[in-house]
């Protein structure tokens, strides 16, 4: 999986450690962005694309904090904590509330890079995720809510005059038309692709 391209960003409120990891970064070929604050960031950073998040220190709004924001938006960013030894506990914590990882500081620049390269082999995979799952509610929200009753009870496999019994009054051949409108609206074949759809996305 390729990581070409993807958004790199630098956090910290010291412009010697933003100048530094961002020179690190850019002789690897990274594209990446350094901010002082996380107020910054998550003003200009486009938060749904592929990419990862180094957070170190800053200023009037913490790592922890701009990663519950990150975490509340749904956003794509991988984020990894270079942490010093008072802020340990703090990392663990965020990793094991969804933070790809993080790091004690100092930290060797190999295995800095790796991580890096790893955090953002994984954003990418979720960031085509999310769009994936845009896509569909995008499609979902074509039907009627008619429809989506309709559709549901298609995916189970009932047929049609079940369906307009569950569904009364309305006659089985309406149930037909709302199937037809239902799989070109979808762009789907039948009622397993229906089903596998609905399940995919959670819908």
């Amino acid at each position: 999986m390729t990581t070409e391209g993807l958004n790199l960003f630098v956090v910290d409120d010291d412009e010697a450690v933003r100048r530094s990891l961002g020179m690190l970064f850019l002789s690897r070929g990274h594209a990446v962005q350094t901010f002082a604050g996380g107020e910054d960031f998550l003003a200009v950073a486009n938060l749904y694309d592929g990419g990862c998040v180094i957070d170190l220190r800053m200023g009037s709004l913490s790592g922890l904090q701009v990663f519950d924001e990150l975490r509340s938006r749904a956003s794509a960013l991988a984020v990894l904590f270079l942490s010093g030894n008072g802020d340990i506990a703090v990392a663990v914590d965020a990793v094991q509330n969804g933070a790809f990882g993080w790091l004690e500081k100092p930290c060797d620049d190999e295995r800095l890079l790796e991580k890096v390269q790893q955090a953002l082999a994984w954003s990418s995979a979720q960031s085509a995720r999310l769009c994936a799952r845009r896509a569909a509610d995008a499609l979902w929200q074509k039907l009627t809510p008619r429809e989506k009753e309709v559709a549901r009870r298609v995916a189970e496999g009932k047929p049609n005059k079940v369906i307009a019994r569950d569904l009364a009054p309305i006659e089985p051949r309406t149930i037909e038309s709302h199937r037809a409108h239902i799989f070109a609206k979808l762009r789907l074949s039948n009622s397993n692709e229906l089903d596998r759809f609905l399940r995919k996305h959670a819908l």
